[in-house]
């Protein structure tokens, strides 16, 4: 009877805790990490009411310009090292999808690719800011531009293509020879616009930077509190614009496939959607996101945007930077 009572007690007791054990497994909570260029920053505690919402905690690590995002990502397709990628660009899609780095992705935003330029600059000097790419290898403009490495920047790269869409195959190699030597290269645009340009925190020596049309309103928010603003310093040449749209997708592999789904539906929906302007600097495509005032007022989206198509990009992606390597490099 001693023995009966015993092996019911530890049934029990072994009952007792697998059930509590199972509980704390049903209960703890997932992680879901995403992976995002180093200008990915949105807005403060976004992920919050996410994580109230559905136990899932989100895991944000950046990794240099979307180039490289992308080249590393691709170097470990199938077995990744997040769950979501967020980054991908129509400039670099085709490279994801020959690496089938994503089983299902979205357009998350669009933006436009553009030269800005420092408006105090322009205005101390007896050079008028230039109106179009031609200007850039008259003379007095040269020595005035940084732009990005079009092989490891997706804004180098969206220039790029910005110059061969205005100027056409077989043009677009003339305007670059002749604006080498008269051109500064940075390896990203954190680097360009943050460092070598004079219109924004790093008070370079460039006063013509290749950044985004939404840019100015950046400047605005992001004034000196002891010297705030109510203009942005900078100013957007919209005829240089090259239109793009930045994509978010489940990436191939991922351990924890549901709550990366999840989360991609949140980076759609209309709350984060909402805080993407005056955060990451970009348009929604969620279209019931309203856009803050801000950003209506001085954010330009080109009405005549540069564009090449993604066939053309994937079919001559990898031409266009060795012919532009050989002439810069």
């Amino acid at each position: 009877m001693k023995r009966l009572f015993v092996f019911t007690v530890a049934v029990a007791s072994l009952a007792a805790c697998t059930s509590s054990t199972s509980e704390n497994v049903e209960k703890k909570p997932a992680t879901v990490t995403l992976l995002a260029y180093d200008a990915f920053t949105p807005e403060e505690g976004i992920f919050d009411e996410f994580t109230n919402d559905t136990g899932i905690t989100v895991k944000v690590i950046t990794g240099g310009d979307s180039g490289v995002l992308v080249s590393k990502a691709i170097l470990t397709a199938g077995n990744p090292e997040g769950d979501v990628l967020w980054g991908v660009d129509n400039t670099m899609l085709s490279r994801a999808e020959q690496a089938s780095l994503l089983t299902s992705y979205e357009p998350v935003n669009t933006g436009d690719i553009c030269i800005n330029a420092d408006k105090e600059w322009f205005a101390n000097s007896d050079v008028p800011i230039p109106t179009r790419l031609e200007d850039l290898v008259l003379p007095q403009y040269r020595g005035l531009l940084v732009t990005q490495d079009p092989v490891a920047s997706s804004p180098g790269l969206g220039f790029l293509l910005g110059t061969i869409a205005h100027f056409g195959e077989g043009k677009w190699q003339t305007f670059w020879e002749a604006l080498k030597g008269h051109v500064h290269i940075a390896p990203d645009w954190t680097t360009a616009y943050t460092v070598d340009f004079s219109g924004s925190s790093g008070n370079g020596k460039y006063p013509l930077v290749v950044s985004y049309g939404s840019s100015p309103p950046a400047e605005v928010l992001y004034a000196d509190p002891s010297n705030p603003i109510t203009e942005p310093t900078t100013s957007v040449i919209e005829s240089t614009c090259f239109r793009q749209t930045e994509y978010v997708g489940v990436m191939r592999g991922s351990a924890n496939s549901p709550a990366a789904e999840t989360l991609v539906k949140y980076l759609l929906g209309k709350r984060f959607q909402e805080s993407m302007p005056l955060s990451l600097f970009v348009f929604p495509v969620n279209k019931e996101a309203v856009l803050p005032d801000l950003f209506v007022k001085f954010a330009v989206r080109a009405k005549n945007p540069l564009t090449v198509s993604p066939q053309d990009i994937e079919g001559n992606r990898e031409k266009w930077l060795n012919e532009w390597r050989a002439i810069l490099l």
